[in-house]
């Protein structure tokens, strides 16, 4: 009988946190969608601030534990690979995409750099969700797609499982 290695506690905790981050954009979207705005901005600073937590986590348990293998063959490597191949690009282009999306947000509504005209924040809110239309799809991919990588690869198929 062959026994799957324990997954280091941290791989859950940043399982939750994307997922946590899943459930607030997602959130945040119907909320936009709605005409909610001030609760859309909370949410999606919520989520900014969870996935913010995940990058915390998931640099520290890399330093400890290093990199793990994908160690299942045949069709479900592909799969696995190609989704972790899609997901490791866009996840740096993440939080780049939400910082700059987020500054349109709070200056165009004059959360942050009051002093502004009303003309100069209408403008800041068009990039803002100009903005929005790629970084909303990216950084919610990017979410699901790092539960799924943990599903596959802890769960699913663990290393070790044979």
């Amino acid at each position: 009988m062959i026994v799957a290695a324990v997954a280091h506690p941290l791989v859950h905790l940043n399982a939750g946190l994307n997922l946590s981050a899943t459930v607030l954009l997602l959130a945040g979207y119907v909320l936009i969608q709605r005409g909610r705005r001030q609760a859309h901005g909370r949410v999606m600073l919520a989520a900014f601030a969870v996935s913010c937590l995940f990058l915390t986590s998931y640099v520290c348990y890399h330093a400890q534990v290093g990199s793990v293998r994908f160690t299942h063959p045949g069709v479900v490597r592909y799969v696995y690979m190609t989704i972790l191949f899609t997901h490791i690009p866009l996840a740096a282009a993440v939080p780049f995409l939400a910082l700059w999306t987020i500054y349109f947000a709070l200056a165009g509504t004059g959360v942050w750099r009051a002093n502004l005209t009303d003309e100069r924040r209408a403008v800041l809110l068009a990039r803002h969700r100009s903005l929005a239309h790629w970084t909303f799809p990216i950084w919610l991919y990017v979410s699901i797609s790092g539960v799924v990588v943990y599903a596959m690869l802890y769960h699913l198929w663990p290393p070790g499982a044979g």
